[in-house]
C-alpha cells in the first residue's frame, strides 16, 4: 500500500479522517493537510481515475488489520484425515473397536479414511473387503456421510467419511 512521500499520483481524490470527502487535491497540497493533521496519506483505491487518498493514521490502521487475521486465524479449523485399517476377515469385537474409535474421530470434526488390506490370496475375494466397508460406513453413518465410495487402489480398498456438519 502507497503511503505519503510513496504516492506517485500527481492529483488524488481527499477522503479526510470523518470520512468526508475533500475534493480533487494536488498529491503535495494532499501531503500537507495529512502532516498538519499529523496523520498519514494512505492510497486507498491506486486503480480509480483520478487515486483516492484518506488521510488517516497508518500505523493503527496497520495494527487492526493484524489483529482482524489473527482472529481469522484463530477461529480456523484444520481438518484432519484419520486412518482406520480393517482386513477382510475382521471379528466382531474388532470391527466395534474400530467403529468406535471413527465415530470418536468423526464427532470431533475429523474425516476418516477407511481401508480394507488384502493380504495374499484374499484380493481374489474383494467382495468380502466392500462388505466390510459398507458395514463400516452402515455403523458410523449417524455421525457421517460418504464422501468417496469403495475403490480399489493396488492391495487396499478404502472410502472416505466425512463428518456431519451441524449449523
Amino acid at each position: 500500500m502507497n503511503v505519503n512521500e510513496g504516492i506517485r499520483a500527481k492529483e488524488v481524490r481527499l477522503i479526510d479522517v470523518n470520512g468526508e470527502q475533500l475534493g480533487v487535491k494536488s498529491r503535495q497540497e494532499a501531503l500537507d493537510i495529512a502532516e498538519n493533521a499529523n496523520l498519514d496519506l494512505v492510497l486507498v483505491a491506486p486503480n480509480a481515475k483520478p487515486p483516492v487518498a484518506r488521510i488517516m493514521d497508518y500505523g493503527k490502521y496497520r495494527f487492526e488489520q493484524q489483529k482482524k487475521e489473527k482472529e481469522q486465524r484463530k477461529n480456523q479449523k484444520t481438518v484432519q484425515v484419520k486412518e482406520v485399517r480393517l482386513t477382510p476377515q475382521i471379528e466382531d469385537h474388532d470391527f466395534n473397536t474400530k467403529a468406535r474409535n471413527a465415530q470418536k474421530f468423526l464427532k470431533k470434526g475429523d474425516k476418516v479414511k477407511v481401508s480394507v488390506r488384502f493380504r495374499g490370496r484374499a484380493i481374489t475375494h474383494k467382495e468380502l473387503g466392500q462388505q466390510v466397508l459398507e458395514r463400516f460406513a452402515e455403523a458410523c453413518n449417524e455421525y457421517s456421510t460418504i464422501e468417496t465410495k469403495p475403490k480399489m487402489e493396488g492391495r487396499n480398498m478404502f472410502l472416505m467419511l466425512a463428518p456431519i456438519n451441524e449449523k
